[in-house]
């Protein structure tokens, strides 16, 4: 195949972020709470957009996005990712949302019978020098969905470049638990959360020191969420929500003696 022309079709928000796993030894315990079910019932429906691809030229090129996952090949999610749109991004809250998407109206290029799956890990940033019809591919109010070539040869022909599609969201099927890596300094905590199944994106998250109560973390960026707490020295807990207000409750995860720039496994939501 020969290798396609990039024309800059994106510009996407690289944070790099290094995971290093460690899993802790201590045990945890886990609990999942169902709230009402969420409002929206569009979920499972198809709704069309358009779709690029990207091909990476360096190994580096797997590392970062704007949801700041860092390694994405060792966060476990592979080349199976996507950037969205502006319109979709909903500005870091979708991240680690999956996607089914499907080839469509393009019988030239399209693969029949073939669907992907996607997680959500990157952002495609609108190009304003562009009209939303004229090249501006990711401006508002497109619905656009930026795969690695890797990805988007299962569903269609590389030549066909930009292409129409359907989409659905559809839930994360994860192994493993829920994944909390720690970094910071000092009385800043700050928290990545992967790795999550069911709706996959987080919309609140709190943390419990053994010495504390439960403390509301802000989102920074993507599933990066901090807290300004004295929290070292103790055992942590988390609390995860996602947006089909689901809850789960992990106890002890992270063990007293936890350090920054370790990465620690929960519990997981069942879906």
């Amino acid at each position: 195949m020969p290798p396609p022309l990039l024309q800059n079709p994106i510009h996407t928000v690289l944070k790099p972020l290094l995971l290093l796993f460690l899993l802790p030894t201590t045990t945890s315990h886990t609990s999942s709470t169902a709230a009402p079910p969420p409002q929206s019932s569009s979920l499972s429906q198809w709704q069309s957009a358009r779709a690029t691809y990207y091909a990476a030229s360096d190994p580096r090129d797997t590392v970062g996005g704007a949801c700041g996952y860092g390694n994405l090949v060792k966060a476990g999610y592979g080349m199976a990712t996507v950037a969205l749109s502006e319109s979709m991004f909903a500005r870091g809250q979708i991240c680690g949302a999956c996607f089914e998407l499907k080839c469509v109206d393009d019988l030239r290029w399209c693969i029949p019978g073939t669907s992907i799956i996607v997680s959500v890990t990157n952002f495609c940033a609108p190009n304003y020098g562009f009209t939303s019809e004229g090249g501006g591919k990711c401006n508002p109010p497109n619905k656009h969905f930026v795969l690695p070539i890797e990805a988007f040869e299962k569903i269609a022909i590389w030549k066909a470049a930009n292409m129409p599609v359907q989409y659905r969201r559809i839930k994360c099927r994860k192994e493993g638990g829920i994944r909390f890596t720690i970094s910071g300094s000092g009385i800043f905590l700050s928290v990545l959360i992967s790795n999550v199944a069911g709706a996959g994106d987080v919309t609140a998250v709190k943390i419990k020191g053994s010495r504390t109560g439960w403390l509301d973390m802000g989102r920074n960026w993507g599933q990066n969420w901090h807290v300004n707490a004295h929290l070292q020295n103790q055992a942590l807990s988390f609390e995860v929500t996602s947006s089909d207000r689901m809850t789960v409750i992990t106890y002890n995860v992270a063990p007293k003696d936890w350090r920054f720039g370790q990465t620690f496994e929960g519990k997981q939501f069942k879906i």
